[in-house]
């Protein structure tokens, strides 16, 4: 559980960078813009906090 809590800020940078991605090439709503920067958000703030209390 450990492995898969440690990569689950990049995780969700990824899914941003999806979201973001469907957007720019397939439908562009402003739903997917808000939820692309949330993810991004808590992705980096995930990473940061959960590789630190790991650490």
């Amino acid at each position: 559980m450990k492995g898969f809590l440690k990569y689950l800020g990049v995780i969700l940078l990824l899914l941003g960078v999806v979201c973001l991605v469907v957007y720019k090439y397939a439908l562009p709503e402003n739903a997917l813009l808000v939820s692309g920067l949330a993810l991004e958000v808590i992705g980096i703030l995930a990473y940061i906090l959960i590789n630190k209390k790991l650490n």
